[in-house]
């Protein structure tokens, strides 16, 4: 089992949760109103007047299978917006409940 975190600029959070439907992932989290920066070459998404943007965040733990479908499907939608910016992180997952 893998945890995968996608984080991305809110105006693709219909994007996002297109993706996880049409991949029949059905759990996720979802966090909302998230500051930060990328550490490449994004903009600053603070919320505030000189930076309005916002970023949000979804993970979800899957089978390792599904890891690289996702990342491709990440991949993509940033391909297609580089303006606004997604990442998407993986973790290992031990043990669950």
């Amino acid at each position: 089992m893998k945890a995968v975190m996608i984080i991305f600029n809110q105006a693709l959070t219909e994007k996002v949760e297109y993706m996880l439907d049409k991949l029949e992932i059905r759990g996720f989290t979802q966090w909302e109103g998230l500051q930060g920066r990328g550490s490449v070459d994004g903009d600053p998404h603070y919320g505030t007047h000189t930076w309005p943007e916002i970023n949000t965040a979804a993970i979800s733990i899957v089978d390792d299978k599904m890891v690289d479908i996702i990342l491709e499907k990440v991949k993509k939608i940033d391909e297609i917006n580089k303006e606004v910016g997604i990442r998407a992180f993986v973790w290992n997952i031990e043990k669950s409940i």
